[in-house]
């Protein structure tokens, strides 16, 4: 039982690799960081996901998709530049990720979607000193989903959405510990194979105000749910070589039992103002339940995990959608803002994260296809009590690709 955490540096796991996705050393607790699940239109909006049209997918929100007209195909990554620094100590570290891929699909008043996203990463090399004592931890993996999402328009102004979910994955964790002046160490490798089924549900409404200002509303419930956790254990003796390997001595499988745990619940809200085709601005609150968040295959002490609180803002702009005669007053200015509670304590700290965005969606030709680029700047963490506070820059780059099937030809 590890009874307190000093980071003291965090190194770069890999320089590039697309199922890593992080070299956060808070991907260090629980099941791993909690990614983003919308699309790259939605992240350069700060988040939100109140305002919904009828060629973009809403992955956030269910019940946006009753508005899709046209086949969308959607795919997306992402690169992240991230500084970690400590009150001694500074490295640099970049990752490449895939976020996304889906397909949308209209059918009248429904409308529905499927595709796989990343649902949490883990990534991390952290070192603890006590004493005499040096414990390195290095961790990797995370959980996917597999969705099915389906929205339907109940009304000209209100729809409603449900998502199914297929969740999977391996994280892996490893500790080896070395005591001064003694050659042989110890090494204990936890692996942790995830599976479990989640539904995520959602509501959008919107009423013209006057002329052509609409309000927005929005609201999704992704209900507590519990995984089941395949667990296995690892034990050796091992030799430190020159080069900063190991090389096992002894080593010895530990029978572990299947555990469950709680994959915490989420609701959001959100208002909004828009004008079609022009511009929107919205607003959304989210909480989740992390402090029912459970998971057998760390313990540690000095942590507490509490209810998570997330705010987001942000919107879009168009100058002319019609132009014909300048490309440049067709793109769509996307920004937006965050400030996170993440719902993780450790050493007494609260851990939040903020994040400020800014992004283009440029036309491909004269189709209703587009590419989304942009980036964020933001930061998670404290430096405080011997934490690690992280600066991140992350580049964003997502194609929709838009589509019409089954139409009726006018001529052979």
């Amino acid at each position: 039982m590890l009874k307190k955490i000093i980071f003291l540096l965090a190194f770069a796991i890999t320089a590039s690799a697309w199922s890593q996705g992080t070299t956060s050393p808070y991907s260090f607790f629980g099941i791993g960081n909690l990614n983003f699940r919308g699309t790259v239109e939605n992240r350069l909006m700060g988040g939100v996901s109140t305002y919904s049209d009828s060629i973009h997918l809403n992955l956030l929100n269910p019940a946006g998709l009753a508005k899709l007209k046209l086949v969308n195909y959607s795919i997306a990554g992402s690169h992240k530049f991230n500084t970690l620094s400590t009150d001694i100590a500074s490295e640099r570290a970049t990752t490449t990720t895939l976020d996304y891929m889906a397909i949308g699909f209209p059918m009248g008043k429904f409308a529905g979607a499927f595709g796989l996203l990343p649902l949490t990463t883990s990534g991390y090399k952290l070192e603890n000193i006590d004493g005499t004592s040096t414990t390195q931890y290095t961790g990797s993996g995370g959980m996917n989903k597999v969705f099915f999402s389906l929205g339907y328009a109940l009304t000209p102004n209100l729809s409603l959405g449900a998502e199914g979910n297929y969740n999977f994955g391996k994280i892996s964790n490893n500790a080896v510990t070395f005591q001064e002046e003694i050659q042989l160490g110890t090494e204990e490798n936890n692996q942790s194979d995830l599976l479990g089924l989640s539904v995520n549900l959602g509501l959008q409404y919107q009423k013209l105000l006057s002329g052509k200002l609409k309000g927005l509303a929005s609201f999704s419930y992704t209900p507590e749910t519990k995984f089941v956790s395949e667990n296995a254990r690892q034990i050796a003796t091992v030799l430190l070589l020159p080069n900063g390997n190991t090389s096992a001595i002894d080593q010895r499988d530990i029978e572990l039992a299947n555990t469950d745990f709680v994959y915490p619940s989420q609701l959001t809200f959100g208002l909004g103002l828009a004008q079609e085709r022009k511009w929107s601005l919205s607003a959304e609150v989210s909480a989740q339940k992390t402090s029912n968040l459970s998971i057998s295959t760390v313990d540690l002490d000095n942590v507490a995990y509490q209810d998570a609180l997330k705010f987001r803002m942000g919107g879009f702009y168009i100058p002319d959608y019609n132009s014909f005669s300048s490309m440049l007053k067709r793109i769509v200015y996307r920004g937006g803002f965050r400030f996170e509670e993440t719902g993780i304590n450790v050493n007494g700290n609260a851990i939040s994260e903020f994040g400020m965005s800014f992004g283009l969606g440029l036309n491909l030709g004269r189709s209703f296809s587009n590419i989304n680029i942009g980036v964020e700047y933001g930061g998670r963490g404290t430096k405080d009590n011997g934490l690690v506070q992280e600066s991140f820059v992350n580049v964003f780059v997502g194609l929709s690709l838009s589509d019409k099937w089954f139409e009726k030809r006018l001529y052979d």
